[in-house]
């Protein structure tokens, strides 16, 4: 099973956005999932439902984070480079600005995964994009120098 097929699951089995793109790599790198869920819980819905950044991109930098270690100099372009190719994919990284048009609030508790739920919102094809970029980043597709530094 692909990372990206992973993180598709770990989303319509109950997981948010953050926990399920965490979740498919974290065997990667010896990490219980169920701590990895605990870890990434707080992080879905753009920061608990505040749709501020989008969770799949909070699990993206906590997986680049495992890969790459504790150094910022060193996560930081990564990070960078992610948010640069997440954002031509989708156009922001802000939650309310991916689910623009759609019917979803700030706050509150989370909405029931229902089939109505999936088709009206496209978070899984972004949990899906993002362990799609992470495991093209790992495949040596890494950060050009020019545009590693440009976001932040």
């Amino acid at each position: 099973m692909t990372h990206s097929e992973k993180a598709e699951a770990a989303f319509k089995n109950g997981k948010n956005c953050s926990q399920a793109v965490l979740d498919a790599f974290a065997g990667d790198f010896g990490l219980d999932p169920e701590l990895a869920g605990r870890i990434a819980c707080g992080l879905g819905g753009g920061v608990g439902r505040e749709r501020e950044v989008c969770g799949t991109v909070t699990g993206a930098a906590m997986v680049l984070g495992l890969r790459h270690g504790a150094d910022k100099d060193v996560v930081y372009p990564q990070v960078q480079e992610f948010i640069r190719r997440f954002k031509a994919e989708c156009g922001s990284i802000v939650c309310r600005d991916l689910l623009a048009g759609l019917n979803v609030t700030r706050g509150g508790v989370s909405e029931p995964r229902t089939e109505q739920y999936y088709r009206k919102r496209p978070c899984v094809e972004m949990v899906k994009l993002s362990a799609k970029i992470l495991d093209e980043m790992s495949a040596g597709d890494g950060p050009s120098t020019s545009s590693a530094s440009s976001v932040v």
